[in-house]
């Protein structure tokens, strides 16, 4: 029988209290990996967490991550990773916005580059800590969050899809350059996942048919169907993936308005 064991590899889920970061972390624990679940503004969604993975086979611990486009916050935080789980093996990088729908000719420039600084430079300055760190010696895994929006446009969110897109070829690209120490950078698109931050879709009758019929699975999908996903990538049965995206989209990226033609 085939098992995910990340038994004793230290993880930091960027984004990790809430939506796809808390499924992220409860996967990666439940497959034996100690987690820094990070959080910001409110400590209370991480210590809930922790408390509900008390007793799971790898510790958990609530890791401040107060902004990923900052590099002191970022690094601070990797300083907290050092002390509380001696090191790290696998970096998830979650944390992110969609910002405000704004075309681009009527858009706030402040608000379209605080998409850009979360979405792009946040995933650079994780990686950039935990890639010194994975180089040192020589294993590790990073697995950056991007979204189907890397691939299909988006109106009025030009912001996030350029992060998204820009995001994933920062993934090939970080891969090409590690890959010889042992260090493996992949990417996983979630799809329409059923989470807070979209329930005013997923909960309104005409909005959730609407997304259904971009679906060809026809149904929306679970947090868990990400987290669990994310846990392969990040094991040793994923060993030979690296500089690729993985979509978990319930073939939204088959563009399933063309199933009667074009």
């Amino acid at each position: 029988m085939l098992t995910i064991d990340l038994s004793g590899r230290r993880a930091l889920v960027t984004g990790g209290d809430g939506g796809l970061g808390a499924a992220a972390s409860r996967a990666l624990a439940a497959c034996g990996a100690w987690v820094g679940i990070g959080w910001r503004g409110d400590r209370a969604p991480a210590e809930a967490l922790v408390a509900e993975l008390h007793g799971a086979e790898g510790r958990v611990v609530p890791i401040h991550l107060e902004d990923v486009a900052d590099p002191e916050s970022v690094a601070a935080a990797f300083a907290a990773v050092d002390e509380e789980l001696g090191g790290i093996d696998i970096l998830v990088n979650n944390a992110g916005i969609d910002g405000k729908r704004q075309l681009c000719a009527e858009s706030d420039p402040a608000a379209w580059r605080r998409v850009i600084e979360v979405d792009l430079i946040g995933p650079y300055n994780c990686a950039r800590e935990a890639a010194k760190r994975m180089i040192a010696q020589q294993r590790g895994v990073i697995v950056n969050v991007t979204s189907v929006h890397e691939t299909i446009p988006w109106t009025g969110y030009s912001a996030y899809t350029a992060a998204k897109a820009g995001l994933s070829m920062f993934t090939r690209t970080l891969a090409q350059e590690i890959a010889e120490h042992g260090v493996r950078v992949v990417a996983i698109a979630p799809g329409a996942i059923k989470t807070p931050i979209n329930a005013d879709v997923w909960k309104d009758p005409a909005g959730k048919a609407d997304l259904l019929g971009k679906i060809p699975m026809d149904r929306i999908g679970e947090p868990k169907d990400v987290g669990r996903v994310i846990a392969f990538l990040a094991s040793d049965l994923a060993g030979y993936v690296t500089g690729t995206t993985v979509a978990v989209d319930g073939g939204m990226l088959l563009y399933p308005g063309f199933r009667e033609g074009g």
